[in-house]
């Protein structure tokens, strides 16, 4: 690793471009500017590996950069082997836990215009999303100064020279902004890390761009005052990351958060249920990056940011009242800010907040729709269509926009345009199905998941969406056809008991091949016991089995966690009904019933009935 961290030095070093007038002694080098798509509220930047398209997530939460197995056999990379053919492996920890990873080499990787030679990757993490290959770590990223104008679409790389102490927002003019200091980096420690107050209490912060959502550890929530069952506190979802785990959350009411010279009061943040995330008590995730200008002067140990206005957490699971946009002090405290670095031309600060063409547009738009604002991200992606009317991907952003604002029939124009430009676009098919889906066209819904399993790569994350939309329109065998395929590509990872899960599921739902069905459960319960789900699902087996005792014991356990279900309750009390167990069967009827009155209708279509 110390090699390569010497190759890439000298690589990017080579690639210094000084600004077009030096002022002073100070100069700040432009090395690169990488465009950036948001893309489920991560960001994705376009690259070549030998020569191969590919995308990958910039990720400067990541030690190292990483591919995907599935990735890496389709784009025909192998694991490098020591003398004695083995294979070089390691252990790399991520937010779901530590996993296995071995390596590869890309003989030419295309940073933007860069070339880089020879470079290394991990191979690991069964999927990362996004249909990205893998991501980008700070191994690439802190050898330079590096810049997330996320909003604007744009990442980039400066070479600062012969600068001592200089202000990194080089484009805040009079506006204010605010600076921390932040550790010194190395190959051993290269993570972003500084500190900010929550409630009072100070905490350390960890500047993540591969974190969808900003998140605390359940031991500093603790520290400001958190329990999970206090007043305001809901339930924030479930996450994972690297690795096998899935991270319930919470999402809980703080009465300050401060971090440099901004103060959000009365907000609320996202918990996870982790005692620790790399060391510190918060990740400041891609929303942070969205709502902020930020300028890592890695050079200084310093970050730099401003706030570009809107909120700053997202709270997507719930929407809730109280502010989450942060007040600067600096002018109230008069707080001395470090001077600019002359050597900072004007022209740098001013026309790159700007779109100028279809792809910046489009880029701006997708930041747009990854906080929220659907109204500003369909104006720009419009404006991206306007200018590149036969480009599909801004046609399918803008129906993605569309959909999100409440607007189905236009985003059905929109995915219709941007099939015809491209007839195999599977994220434009897959998402089309799902509306179709939404207005009631299972036939349509089916010919366009029939199109999408024939365009989509052997080895790709789609299979998984793929196999849970043939599923809901009661397609099993194509179903358990495309999770085989998931399967197969991703043996271990977070999502791998869900995927067990799903083909018991939906051979449960189907009757067929049942006792591969019942094998499936029984594997995905070893990965992840006690899973509701995964309950349930066996239940149904046993139910189609006719072990009517062993399907009452697996609901009875799904039911300790989820005792207002509905269908669990029904699912029990006609198996209870099988078993003989007139009165125990009755009551649990009459309760799911009282809970939600068509639940019979859905036994009926499961056909689970008395």
């Amino acid at each position: 690793m110390r090699g390569r961290y010497f190759l890439l030095t000298v690589a990017i070093a080579g690639l210094w471009v000084p600004p077009t007038r030096a002022v002073s002694a100070c100069t700040l080098g432009r090395v690169a500017e990488l465009p950036v798509t948001m893309i489920a509220a991560r960001p994705t930047i376009a690259s070549k590996v030998n020569g191969a398209d590919a995308q990958f997530i910039v990720d400067s939460g990541a030690f190292y950069s990483l591919i995907t197995p599935a990735a890496a056999n389709e784009l025909h990379l192998q694991a490098l082997h020591d003398d004695h053919a083995q294979a070089l492996v390691t252990d790399v920890q991520g937010l779901g836990g530590d996993e296995t990873a071995s390596v590869t080499s890309v003989r030419l990787f295309m940073l933007g215009s860069i070339p880089l030679h020879n470079l290394q990757f991990f191979i690991a993490g069964s999927e990362v999303g996004n249909g990205a290959a893998g991501v980008l770590g700070q191994e690439l990223l802190r050898i330079a100064d590096v810049e997330y104008d996320l909003a604007n679409g744009v990442i980039r790389l400066w070479r600062p020279r012969d600068c001592g102490r200089y202000n990194g927002a080089y484009w805040a003019g009079t506006q204010s902004y605010s600076v921390i200091d932040v550790n010194g980096t190395s190959a051993r420690e290269p993570l972003t890390i500084g500190t900010a107050r929550l409630n009072g209490t100070e905490i350390r912060v960890m500047f993540d761009s591969g974190a969808q959502m900003s998140m605390l550890t359940l031991p500093a929530a603790r520290r400001a005052g958190f329990t999970p069952d206090g007043a305001g506190v809901v339930s924030g979802g479930e996450f994972s990351g690297l690795g096998d785990k899935v991270i319930p959350a919470w999402i809980a009411p703080f009465s300050s958060f401060e971090i440099g010279d901004e103060q959000i009061h009365n907000t609320h943040l996202r918990v996870a249920d982790r005692a620790d995330l790399f060391d510190v008590d918060m990740l400041l995730g891609a929303d942070f990056f969205l709502s902020h200008r930020i300028y890592v002067a890695n050079a200084q140990h310093k970050v730099f940011f401003t706030y570009n206005g809107g909120p700053v957490f997202n709270l997507a699971v719930q929407r809730l009242a109280s502010s989450t946009q942060p007040t600067s002090t600096a002018a109230a405290q008069g707080a001395a800010a470090p001077p600019a670095p002359t050597a900072t031309p004007a022209q740098i600060a001013t026309a790159a907040n700007q779109p100028t063409d279809a792809a910046g547009f489009a880029r701006r738009g997708s930041a747009f729709a990854s906080r929220g604002d659907f109204a500003h991200a369909i104006a720009d992606l419009t404006r991206a269509c306007d200018l590149a009317p036969n480009e599909p991907d801004y046609l399918y952003q803008r129906g993605m926009a569309r959909w999100a604002n409440s607007q189905p029939l236009l985003a059905m124009d929109d995915f219709d345009h941007a099939l015809k430009l491209k007839p195999d676009d599977v994220s434009a098919l897959v998402s089309r199905a799902e509306l179709r889906l939404a207005l009631r066209n299972p036939g349509g819904a089916a010919t366009d998941l029939d199109a999408a399993a024939r365009a989509t790569p052997r080895q790709s994350d789609v299979r998984f969406m793929l196999g849970n939309l043939y599923t809901r329109i009661g397609r099993f065998e194509p179903a358990v056809a495309q999770y085989d395929l998931w399967i197969a590509a991703h043996p271990e990872g977070a999502h791998t008991p869900a995927a067990f899960k799903a083909r018991c599921w939906a051979r449960a739902l189907s009757g067929q091949e049942l006792k591969k069905a019942l094998s499936d459960c029984n594997t995905a319960l070893r990965l992840a016991p006690e899973t509701p789900g995964v309950l349930d699902s066996r239940g149904l087996v046993e139910f189609r089995l006719g072990e009517f005792d062993r399907a009452i014991d697996d609901y009875d356990r799904a039911l300790r966690s989820q005792p207002k279900s509905a269908w669990l309750l029904y699912a029990r009390g006609v198996s209870e009904l099988r078993a003989g167990r007139k009165t125990a069967g009755q009551a649990d009827i009459a309760e799911a019933e009282a809970l939600q009155p068509l639940i019979s209708e859905v036994g009926r279509q499961r056909t689970v009935t008395p």
